[in-house]
């Protein structure tokens, strides 16, 4: 059984978090239209955003539709899924691998923090700025896919011999 290569490894990865992303962005799309979010659950409207949206994001697991607290779930297996990527990226030592793996995990990780924005107000432009955000990580990680990588098998050159 052959061994994956760093590089691939990496590709995997990103592979499995464009999957994600687009998973998570249907079930989003799915909450936003079928799923009511109460205007007085634990965590809305707080004073302090990170304590108020600690309190909504355990709600909605454990109190929310079954969709709502998929998503959540998925979310933040997500975040710790992009930070391997970037941590992955890092040590490949290739910038533009560096530079969009970060900048997709930064989509990602901001798509959840406007989603928990959006269960802690229920306003809509948190759910718009979550759907950007998550479709801008996912062209970045699309990027990554198509970049060349350092261990792809060195161009053929010249005649054939025989």
């Amino acid at each position: 059984m052959a061994t994956l290569t760093k590089g691939a490894r990496l590709r995997l990865q990103v592979l499995g978090a464009v999957f994600m992303i687009a998973l998570q962005a249907g079930i989003g799309m799915f909450v936003n239209l079928f799923v009511s979010i109460p205007k007085n659950h634990t965590g809305a409207n707080p004073a302090n955003y990170f304590s108020g949206s600690t309190r909504s994001v355990i709600w909605a697991i454990s109190h929310g539709a079954i969709a709502l607290a998929v998503h959540v779930v998925l979310g933040l297996l997500l975040a710790f899924m992009v930070i391997g990527i970037v941590a992955s990226a890092f040590s490949s030592g290739r910038g533009s691998i560096i530079t969009w793996s970060t900048l997709g995990a930064m989509g990602s990780i901001g798509a959840g923090f406007t989603g928990a924005g959006f269960l802690d107000f229920n306003e809509d432009v948190s759910s718009f700025f979550m759907a950007v955000l998550a479709l801008a990580s996912l062209l970045c990680f699309v990027i990554v896919l198509y970049l060349p990588w350092e261990d792809a098998p060195p161009p053929i050159s010249g005649t054939a011999s025989n």
